[in-house]
């Protein structure tokens, strides 16, 4: 008798043998979308190819022990596993391969992702949590290599969070007690990431419900495990993190990834072992294959020997499984043969009909097209050549969508100085198709819900009558204790931020008050504790982590840039993380700790709020804004404002700062000077020496820089004064040109200057240590009075001689 791993029952042998079959049908069934889909890219159907196929029988087992609420972190060749699941059809499958850009047809991102990038939806068609415990979860898949492991961490500490922390609402939809698994997928190869090591080192230490599988088959793209890896062993070289009974650590497992039986068990003996104990799991499937090779791009006969061929051949986990059924009777050679030649023809089948759905609404467009195109040509002096484009367009039998926009934008040409119904008409088609047709590639980089984050409105601070004179840092500690009590799924960590409160104690007493699950200590890890925020968010909690300073941002950039802030729109609003990155940054004297890269941020960040506030009471504001809402934000406190004296407000917890929207801090005529951060508050020093000489500035903090002045107050600003600086300490060309961008160009501000707009921001280089470095690399007082003084000495020099 054998066991169902679903429900641990006895099955009989005809149960069993149905459950092989169901098995090899599965495995079948992704070898030939895998072998199909290769032909389709090579075609130019599909654009790039990368696929699951030898990988094959070990996401069978996989999946026998994957049950609801558990979540996926894999990489792209974990086909089979989503087949198994039933999160994955073959039709599904090719539509992914050719971009359909229907969420229908594509469930996994239509069409934002190649091909073997799978996700589950997370959210409901109105952006609501579904209940994450009645379905098997998927995170969103990205492409650099080990970019997946990060979160993978997040995803299985939330388990560790909901055992043990209380009070957490709606927590049954989320986690039933902590007892789902993250499980994780990777190559062999990319265990060289740094990515892959951070996380497997910050498992071991955080002991949560994770399992990782390598899939070894020696090789990372054409290069073989001896140039990737020390004793050509993964496991091998891990065994240092093997727990003991005297220490905590992985629990190791070795298993060949064509042995059918031994998987099932090795598996399921994991999974019992991370849902109980919450205990990691390494497990390193070695002798594994590739069949077609690494990708599209290239064929593997040009790296392997013909004896490792001919092993794979041999070797190939579909063919061992196949010998293993024919020889403990649970099938024939024949009965296979027939299962296989009828799994071709469903394969074929769904490829074709994934094809026709594809080309379905693209032909209809093209109708509607060509007809307008035909009307235009009857009533033109130049039908020849609008005829021409037409039938170039009707003889596509396979129009693409860019073909369509293309003939008609270019018909246009030929009618400039026409006037005609027609026209008309096609004009309106046209601004209707892209009005239409664009979302399905631009939507959802940020939440489209009518109440997002840019509609929570601004609760300005209330002061008491002898409101106290306090350190900056009092006001985040005092409002950081209310967003505790307030909220249970909120919790922070990082360097530093659990025993101490945080290097400049805005958390001071919190980890004593609060406990060590929800204000955490963590290693010097900056991708992983990004990572564990992802994940964390992922499931529902709320999670704040802290990156000591805005320089160690750079540690983990990839993670945000990739991950992060594409989630959303990868998965087309079905998949979202609500993450809240703190940092510090600006004016600290050098090279560390006081380096500016907002510009590359912003570029880089399209996806979340970057805010700036100028003092803590911003700050504090920012916090409970964002956590009335659901978007990822990064949030860079002033550096040197924790000692800074503010008033202490009486509504702590409650007050909230605008995103999105600028604050006047000083009204003027004379010119508009546009800054953020602690740089303001030297802006605001020099709009005083200014005034001593009879120039009227205007002083506009933007507060946050993603995204930017929704009001368009700034060119109001522009539009009274005439004149525009816009200061910062970002490198030339960074956040300063990036603010100047919005106001000259995107606000239409150049029709009011009488003066060239300008920009001052840093020197070139990082600020060198010390006062004076600080003093001779960024913009000081005296660099700011006269780079305003110039501009008016220009327009007035009677009233303002030349200076020097």
């Amino acid at each position: 008798m054998q066991t169902n791993p679903e429900t641990n029952s006895e099955l009989s042998f005809d149960d069993f043998k149905a459950e092989v079959l169901n098995d090899y049908k599965i495995a079948v069934t992704s070898r030939e979308c895998s072998l199909l889909g290769r032909r389709e890219v090579l075609t130019g159907k599909a654009k790039f190819g990368i696929f699951g196929d030898g990988k094959e029988v070990p996401q069978l087992a996989w999946a026998k022990a994957f049950k609801n609420g558990d979540w996926r972190s894999g990489y792209y060749r974990d086909q089979t596993f989503m087949m198994a699941i039933g999160e994955l059809t073959v039709q599904q499958f090719f539509a992914g391969l050719y971009a359909h850009t229907d969420l229908e047809a594509d469930p996994m991102s239509a069409g934002r992702q190649m091909g073997g990038h799978f996700a589950t939806h997370s959210l409901d068609a109105q952006g609501q949590w579904k209940n994450l415990t009645a379905q098997k979860n998927s995170s969103a898949d990205i492409s650099p290599t080990a970019g997946q492991m990060p979160r993978l961490l997040g995803l299985a500490q939330a388990s560790k969070i909901f055992r043990n922390v209380k009070g957490i609402k709606n927590k049954t939809t989320f986690s039933i007690n902590g007892n789902e698994v993250a499980w994780g997928t990777i190559g062999n190869a990319s265990t060289s990431e740094g990515l892959f090591w951070e996380t497997i080192n910050a498992a071991g230490v955080l002991q949560v419900p994770m399992v990782m599988s390598v899939w070894d088959d020696a090789y990372g793209i054409s290069v073989h495990a001896k140039h990737q890896t020390t004793k050509e062993n993964i496991s091998e070289i891990l065994k240092g993190f093997q727990r003991t009974e005297e220490d905590q650590g992985y629990e190791i497992m070795r298993v060949k990834g064509w042995d059918y039986p031994v998987l099932i068990e090795t598996y399921q003996k994991a999974s019992a072992l991370a849902r109980e104990e919450h205990v990691p799991v390494l497990i390193h499937v070695l002798e594994l294959t590739q069949p077609q090779g690494h990708s599209t791009s290239g064929s593997h006969e040009r790296y392997k020997s013909e004896e490792r061929l001919q092993w794979e051949r041999e070797y190939d986990c579909n063919l061992k499984m196949r010998e293993w059924m024919i020889a403990n009777n649970i099938a024939t050679e024949a009965s296979l043969d027939e299962i296989e030649k009828s799994i071709k023809k469903e394969v074929r089948d769904g490829k074709k009909a994934a094809w026709e759905a594809f080309l379905a609404p693209q032909r209809k467009e093209q109708q509607e097209a060509i007809t307008l195109l035909t009307n235009l040509t009857e009533s033109s002096s130049n039908k020849n050549f609008i005829e021409k484009i037409k039938n170039e367009l009707a003889s596509d039998k396979e129009p693409l969508r860019r073909n369509i926009a293309a003939a008609t934008r270019k018909a246009l040409r030929y009618v400039v100085n026409e006037e005609s119904s027609e026209k008309r008409q096609l004009l309106d088609w046209i601004e209707n198709y892209f009005e239409t047709i664009q979302p399905k590639y631009s939507s959802d980089l940020y939440s489209e819900a009518e109440e997002n984050a840019t509609t929570i409105e601004e609760v300005p601070p209330v002061y008491a009558d002898d409101a106290e004179e306090v350190d900056g840092r009092l006001i985040l500690r005092d409002n950081f204790d209310a967003i505790f009590s307030k909220h249970p799924e909120v919790l922070i960590f990082g360097e530093d931020a659990g025993k101490i409160g945080d290097v400049n104690q805005g958390l001071e007493g919190m980890q004593e008050k609060y406990g060590e699950y929800r204000v955490s200590d963590a290693g010097i890890r900056e991708a992983t504790i990004l990572g564990q925020g992802i994940g964390m968010a992922m499931r529902g909690l709320r999670p704040i982590a802290e990156i000591q300073y805005l320089d160690y941002i750079l540690y983990c950039l990839q993670i945000m840039s990739d991950d992060l802030v594409t989630l959303r729109y990868r998965t087309k609003g079905r998949q979202k993380a609500p993450l809240i990155v703190r940092t510090r940054g600006h004016r600290l004297e050098g090279i560390w700790h006081s380096g500016s890269q907002m510009g590359g941020l912003v570029h880089l960040l399209r996806g979340m709020y970057i805010l700036v506030p100028r003092n803590m009471t911003k700050a504090a504001g920012f916090y409970n804004t964002l956590l009335e809402t659901d978007e990822p934000a990064l949030i860079v406190e002033c550096l040197n404002g924790y000692r800074l004296k503010e008033k202490m407000p009486s509504n702590l917890g409650s007050l909230r700062t605008p995103i999105g929207l600028v604050e006047t801090v000083k009204e003027g005529s004379d010119i508009t000077l546009v800054s953020y951060g602690s740089t303001l508050r030297i802006v605001e020093d020099a709009a005083k020496e200014l005034q001593q000489v009879g120039i009227d500035v205007e002083v506009i903090d933007v507060q946050s820089l993603l995204p930017l002045d929704l009001n368009q107050d700034l060119v109001k600003s522009v539009r009274k004064t005439n004149r525009l600086l816009v200061i910062d300490e970002d490198v030339p060309g960074g956040a300063s040109a990036y603010i100047m961008n919005e106001i000259v160009d995107v606000q239409n501000g150049y029709q009011y200057l009488d003066s060239k707009p300008q920009t001052l921001a840093a020197k070139p280089h990082r600020p060198a240590y010390g006062t004076d470095g600080d003093y001779f690399s960024k913009p000081s007082a005296e660099d700011i009075f006269e780079t305003v003084y110039r501009i008016m000495h220009e327009a007035d020099p009677k009233n303002f001689p030349k200076l020097r």
